[in-house]
């Protein structure tokens, strides 16, 4: 029961990347491309919080035997 600690690494991993990146970026002077950067790592989590949520909604549906 719970999260995965294996989702809860991946997304800790992504934000550390983006961060470094957007850090990266924003010093060499490409401040558009680190706003990019940065969107695109916050939708891919996005997507990752989502799945974990469509898997919750599956497990009420199961416990309340709504198929």
């Amino acid at each position: 029961m719970g999260i995965e600690v294996e989702m809860i690494f991946k997304i800790a991993g992504v934000g550390l990347v983006v961060a470094f990146l957007h850090t990266i970026l924003e010093q060499v002077g490409k401040k558009e491309y680190a706003q990019w950067v940065t969107l695109l790592g916050f939708v891919y989590i996005l997507f990752l919080i989502v799945s974990i949520i469509e898997e919750l909604f599956d497990k009420i549906r199961e416990v309340f035997l709504f198929h």
